[in-house]
């Protein structure tokens, strides 16, 4: 079950942490993988020209729907992809990453590098904390019951129901994603709007128009309903495991780094198969506390950092990918309670 309450704190003086980090550099897998990330972004370039070409080849017929669904999953795995640039996984340099997260993110996929970016760094400097992660702010879905108290108008009718519309509701997520991602452009903190919003219109305008070039139009308007939805519940369900149902962080808690990143998150388990579905985000824990650690280093590291919290008395958690998913399902129905009982 996953941890409710924070760990005893480490004693005074002492880094926690910094014994972890020693031992990751010691296996020396704080270092880049080259390699690795050739072959990998090489096979998904691969299969997002192939599934283009794909898309002509097949011609007029309802077996594109089939094509769409494998697109999302290549369409995903760009963004996991783009995810490994903006953590410098791949690259040490910004410049590099940058390059790169823009081209995947903004051109290959249609979303954007520079807003994502901004996000996702908020969450990583505090995960599940109630008031300062962006992924548990209490939009359409509330994360805890003081959310839910405090919800108002469309938040408050799916607050009620929300265990049974979490899913449903990832189906429209790739169209969130899109949109965000323009909203974005006029935000202040955004670094180079012009450069993000070229690349985004230069991509819709390729796969749009790829689309409905290949396509009658009825065909291509189920091709893109069927590809952004997928592509949605796809993401939703490799990122969602990774904290929701965690414990979640309150102004009050006082927890240093290392057991604010492994209290909040959950590791799945699964082997080659979910690693590669997941692209390595199963392996949450190492990942929040070295977020710069290559993807294949990940497997080892998480063995090393369940036996030091096993030393340290810090409660580390892993399940299996469906168990994940009811305990996300059971935490929502919990926190959505005081707006069926109406407190």
């Amino acid at each position: 079950m996953a941890p409710e309450a924070p760990a005893p704190q480490p004693a005074a003086g002492g880094s926690d942490f910094a014994q972890l980090t020693r031992r990751m550099a010691a296996e020396g897998l704080l270092d880049r993988r080259p390699g690795y990330y050739a072959v990998r972004a090489g096979l998904v370039l691969a299969a997002f020209l192939g599934g283009w070409c794909a898309l002509f080849a097949l011609g007029d017929t309802w077996w594109q729907l089939g094509l769409a669904a494998a697109m999302s999953v290549v369409f995903a795995q760009i963004a996991l992809l783009s995810h490994d640039l903006a953590h410098r996984q791949v690259f040490t340099r910004r410049l590099p990453s940058e390059i790169g997260g823009r081209i995947a993110a903004n051109l290959l996929m249609g979303m954007s590098y520079g807003w994502w970016m901004n996000k996702h760094t908020r969450h990583h400097a505090n995960p599940n904390h109630e008031e300062r992660d962006p992924d548990v702010a209490p939009d359409l879905v509330v994360w805890s019951k003081r959310q839910a108290r405090q919800a108002s108008g469309l938040a408050r009718f799916i607050g009620r129901r929300q265990a049974y519309l979490f899913f449903p509701l990832l189906l429209l997520e790739g169209l969130n994603l899109s949109f965000n991602s323009f909203r974005a452009l006029r935000s202040s903190t955004m670094k180079r709007p012009w450069l993000e919003g070229a690349l985004l219109v230069v991509h819709f305008a390729a796969y749009l128009g790829l689309v409905f070039a290949a396509l009658p139009a009825g065909k291509a308007v189920a091709f893109l309903a069927v590809h952004q939805a997928l592509l949605g519940v796809y993401l939703g369900c490799v990122f969602a495991p990774n904290h929701k149902g965690m414990l979640m962080v309150t102004p009050e808690m006082k927890l240093d780094f290392l057991r604010r990143q492994v209290l909040t998150s959950r590791n799945v388990r699964g082997g080659l198969v979910v690693d590669s579905v997941m692209g390595g985000l199963n392996y949450q824990v190492e990942h929040h506390l070295f977020p710069s650690m290559p993807t294949p280093a990940l497997g080892r590291a998480a063995r090393i950092t369940r036996e030091f919290c096993a030393e340290k008395g810090i409660p580390y958690y892993e399940t299996g990918l469906f168990r994940s998913y009811r305990e996300i399902l059971g935490h929502l129905h919990r926190t959505g309670e005081p707006l069926r009982s109406g407190e």
